[in-house]
């Protein structure tokens, strides 16, 4: 049976041109440290089983981050004069600040240093091939989201957005004896109803797999413009450990692929029942402020 969900996977690709692959400084290692690599993979098997829609990009998150503002710029990686952007949502000045903190630090809508290793590219890149990355990928992506959970949720009366990513294996924290395998994002209460998250604990928890709720992964720009839970539409980031469906070198899938697979599958079951449920009056005054 169909469920009130949308996944989407904005960080996965590796459809790279020849010209991106060439720029690249080191193009095995920022490929690998900058893709959520095959996460889509899990995607396209949760919506096989559920009948969830999916949506994968394929331009890899090199190329533009689609967990970005498509003004989220660092100015001084482009050739060029910069180029007037019309926003696109209302955001807080904590957004503006956090995003612009994310552009100098290297990882704004096109990436440009990673820890440890220092200058993704070789070269600025060209204003026109920003402007072109921008009105080919950025926007269209967006724009079928927005079109798609309004969709569902005049459909169903309620839709469920799920924002799927992976990390890399974290540490124990403090007060911690295992690190979290399972992050969950929901921007601090206001991308989706309470019941959602709690739920979604609750299935973790049960299934014997250590989730966290915001720390260290809240969601971002995603979750920011497209969630509207007081308009029947939520959004839940969810970062899944490479370690546990990829091998050592965390590059390729290995043979706990499919056990977490199925366990997305019942995770997203019970998220799909529980926002039909909110569509039919139960949980609405839960929803976010």
């Amino acid at each position: 049976m169909p469920l009130p969900v949308l996944i989407a996977v904005p960080h996965a690709g590796r459809a790279y041109p020849d010209h991106v692959l060439g720029e690249l400084r080191d193009r095995t290692l920022c490929r690998l440290r900058l893709e959520d690599r095959h996460v889509d993979q899990l995607g396209v098997a949760i919506a096989k089983a559920t009948g969830t829609g999916l949506l994968v990009a394929h331009a890899p998150r090199a190329m533009l981050d689609l967990n970005r503002a498509h003004d989220d710029v660092d100015w001084d990686m482009i050739g060029g004069a910069r180029r007037s952007y019309r926003r696109i949502q209302t955001i807080t000045g904590e957004q503006a600040l956090s995003a612009n903190r994310r552009a100098r630090s290297g990882l704004g809508l096109v990436p440009r240093r990673l820890p440890g290793f220092g200058e993704i590219w070789r070269s600025p890149l060209p204003r026109e091939e920003l402007d072109a990355r921008i009105d080919h990928i950025h926007r269209p992506y967006h724009e079928f989201l927005t079109a798609e959970l309004q969709r569902i949720r005049d459909q169903w009366g309620s839709a469920l957005l799920i924002d799927l990513h992976s990390m890399p294996p974290l540490r124990p924290q403090s007060g911690q004896t295992r690190a979290p395998r399972i992050v969950l994002g929901d921007r601090f209460g206001a991308s989706c109803g309470a019941t959602l998250l709690s739920r979604a604990l609750r299935f973790l928890e049960g299934s014997g797999y250590e989730a966290a709720h915001n720390r260290p992964y809240s969601g971002g720009y995603v979750l920011d413009r497209h969630a509207v839970p007081t308009r029947g539409i939520h959004a839940i980031q969810i970062e899944v450990c490479r370690g546990l469906y990829l091998d050592e070198a965390l590059s390729e899938v290995s043979a706990g692929f499919d056990q977490v697979a199925a366990m997305l599958c019942g995770l997203v079951r019970e998220l799909g029942a529980e926002t039909a449920r909110m569509a039919d009056g139960g949980g609405l005054d839960e929803a976010a402020e």
